[in-house]
């Protein structure tokens, strides 16, 4: 068994990376945008939280929530979230002996990277990494082009502009 622990600090703001288990040539998030969309409704009904940032990318995903003021449980947020989608999607994903013995599906891995955001800075940073992504995969040449991203909203509310990193003067640093 591992060391790894996970940091909960109530009402606290979190980046998220989550990926599928299979990640090479799967769109699976964005040809079922609607269905992931409304998974996050459903978990947001239940346990609410502020969605400040996201882009949907077609076999992983980039966020930014701010939980309540005395919530620490991102986890279960998660649970319910890749549980809800799952349960929507035809099985024909490849299960491993492991899960199939645990009685898992195979669209998701297990565990999700979280960074505790602890300033403006870092939050601003984060955001713009989010936004970034579908440009840094490749899938669109400007950020306004990618229509699963929260950037749109960010344009709308004067935040960015339109033709942010549009001429290639932005880059971001670090990985997923």
């Amino acid at each position: 068994m591992s060391n790894y622990r996970r940091l909960y600090q109530p009402g606290a703001t979190w980046f998220f990376t989550v990926n599928l288990a299979q990640r090479h040539d799967n769109t699976l998030l964005v040809d079922n945008i609607d269905l992931f969309r409304a998974a996050f409704r459903y978990v947001q009904n239940r346990y609410p939280f502020a969605l400040d940032a996201v882009a949907v990318m077609p076999d992983h995903l980039h966020c930014l929530w701010t939980l309540p003021e005395s919530d620490t449980d991102y986890a279960t947020r998660w649970r319910l979230l890749k549980s809800y989608f799952s349960r929507h999607i035809a099985p024909q994903e490849y299960r491993s002996p492991s899960r199939i013995k645990r009685r898992e599906r195979g669209i998701w891995q297990r565990r999700f990277w979280a960074h505790w955001i602890t300033d403006q800075n870092d939050f601003n940073r984060h955001v713009d990494y989010i936004h970034w992504n579908p440009v840094k995969h490749g899938l669109v040449s400007c950020v306004a082009d990618w229509p699963y991203s929260s950037f749109h909203r960010f344009v709308e509310r004067g935040i960015y502009p339109a033709d942010w990193g549009h001429n290639g003067d932005f880059m971001v640093d670090g990985g997923e």
